[in-house]
C-alpha cells in the first residue's frame, strides 16, 4: 500500500534507538485532524525518550503503518470517519503486537461509547490533559 496523504511512515531505527543506555519509545500518532497531528508531533518531539515514527489520518492508514514500524506506544483518536479508533484499536494487536494502545478524545470517558471497555486499549486519555509528564507517565504505567 503506497501512503496516503496524511499517512506518513518516518525513519526509524528498528527494535527502538538507543541513547544514553535508554530506549526510545516509538509512537505513532493517528487523528483525523492535521492540527491535531501537528500538536502530537511537537509534543512526542519534546518529550525525553520518545520519537515519533509515524503518523496516520484514519484508522485504515494506521494498521497498514503499524505493520511496517512496529511502534511502541499509539495514541489513537477515538472519533474517525471510517474505521474509527475503538474498532482500530481492537485490530492493531494483529499487526503490532505488544504495542501500548491509549485512545484519544476531547471528550470524557463517560462520553464515549461503551464499547471502549472491551477495545483492549491501556489508557483513555483527553487531548488537552496530554503532556510530555503524561505521555512519560502512561508509559511508566503500561510500558513493556
Amino acid at each position: 500500500m503506497s501512503p496516503a496523504q496524511g499517512c506518513v511512515p518516518l525513519p526509524a531505527v528498528p527494535g527502538g534507538a538507543r541513547f544514553d543506555g535508554v530506549a526510545t519509545v516509538t509512537v505513532m500518532a493517528v487523528d483525523d485532524q492535521a492540527v491535531f497531528r501537528r500538536v502530537a508531533r511537537q509534543l512526542i518531539n519534546s518529550t525525553e525518550g520518545f520519537e515519533l515514527v509515524a503518523e496516520a489520518s484514519s484508522g485504515e492508514e494506521a494498521l497498514a503503518l503499524a505493520a511496517q514500524v512496529h511502534p511502541d506506544l499509539v495514541l489513537l483518536d477515538v472519533r474517525m470517519p471510517g474505521l474509527d479508533g475503538i474498532e482500530t484499536a481492537r485490530r492493531l494487536p494483529e499487526v503490532a503486537p505488544g504495542a501500548v494502545i491509549v485512545l484519544i478524545s476531547l471528550e470524557r470517558l463517560a462520553d464515549l461509547p461503551s464499547s471502549i471497555a472491551t477495545a483492549g486499549v491501556a489508557a483513555h486519555v483527553r487531548k488537552q490533559e496530554l503532556s510530555p509528564g503524561r505521555l512519560q507517565g502512561l508509559w511508566h504505567l503500561h510500558g513493556h
